[in-house]
């Protein structure tokens, strides 16, 4: 009787992503910061996967995850800035619900892989510090394509399980989404059938998936922090330290900033910070990783010094040749 009774009401048919829609005297400032954002973050993992694949120096385990992670960062990225770019140009802030689907299960399943790809290369660091002398036996090509595979695999198996759940949930009531993207826990706050099945099934299904390489990257770190202390040499501990010091910012950047959204009361207050730490994991994480492993990493540098080198010697030719 209740499923009847919910199908005769008016199906939702789009939502309404209020996203920054509050603060109307900065809409222009926030869509040329978000522009200049997205291209900043496409250019500069886009140029990470460029020097990776150009250099064989760089055909190693840690620049393969890192090339990988490159790429997942722009798409990631491109989940939401288009969209959120569109809204604050325009001012549609609609959504259709397929679309709103679609944009949760790629964000989602790009999310889940990253949770993969960081805890390969926490243990690719592992390997490399703890067992240097089996380093090249453990890690070899065929291990690297197979935990680079399984990343991408358990990523959106997870997020196509979860979609293909929340989507047979109904819609029929208040269709205003208090955030920049359709985040699964304002989504399911909308819904007129009962959702705390499926809130158990979500905690279930995170638990399951994310839980396992997240605690596989807070091992490998603790390992390697207990293994670099072991060493004598002041020298050498921070030359072992820096080989996964870039890596350890963006794994915190990347599991801090979520674990505090979650934790904060669910109170209407306090929706303008969890949009604003929200940014940081899908806007300023994708972002930041070319600085930090940029600028952290002498053969990246080595090599983007080369290329700029390159171009400008090539430049000058072209201009002397006229």
């Amino acid at each position: 009787m209740a499923g009847s009774y919910w199908r005769n009401q008016t199906t939702v048919t789009e939502f309404i992503l209020l996203g920054f829609g509050d603060l109307p005297d900065l809409q222009s400032l926030l869509f040329l910061m978000f522009l200049v954002t997205y291209i900043a973050t496409v250019v500069g993992n886009t140029l990470i996967v460029v020097l990776i694949v150009a250099d064989q120096h760089l055909h190693t385990p840690m620049y393969f995850f890192l090339g990988h992670l490159s790429c997942l960062e722009t798409c990631y990225t491109s989940t939401f800035l288009p969209r959120l770019r569109a809204s604050l140009l325009t001012g549609d802030r609609n959504i259709s619900v397929s679309g709103c689907f679609t944009q949760m299960y790629f964000s989602g399943s790009l999310a889940a892989t990253e949770c993969y790809l960081l805890a390969a290369m926490s243990y690719d660091r592992y390997l490399a510090i703890c067992k240097p002398l089996h380093y090249s036996v453990l890690m070899n090509t065929k291990f690297c394509l197979q935990l680079a595979a399984g990343s991408w695999f358990n990523g959106f198996l997870a997020i196509t399980i979860f979609v293909l759940f929340i989507s047979q949930i109904i819609f029929c009531g208040p269709n205003q989404i208090n955030h920049f993207y359709c985040d699964p826990i304002p989504l399911m706050e909308l819904s007129c059938s009962d959702t705390r099945l499926m809130l158990l099934f979500n905690f279930i299904l995170i638990s399951l998936f994310t839980l396992p390489p997240f605690l596989l990257t807070l091992t490998s770190y603790v390992c390697i922090v207990a293994s670099i202390l072991r060493i004598p040499s002041t020298t050498k501990r921070q030359k072992a330290f820096s080989t996964c010091a870039s890596h350890l910012i963006v794994v915190t950047i990347f599991y801090g900033t979520p674990m505090i959204v979650h934790m904060l009361p669910k109170r209407n207050t306090l929706r303008d910070l969890n949009k604003v730490l929200s940014l940081c994991f899908t806007v300023l994480t994708p972002l930041v990783n070319p600085l930090i492993y940029s600028l952290r990493n002498r053969e990246v540098k080595e090599d983007l010094r080369k290329a700029v080198s390159r171009c400008g010697f090539q430049e000058n030719h072209a201009e002397t040749s006229r």
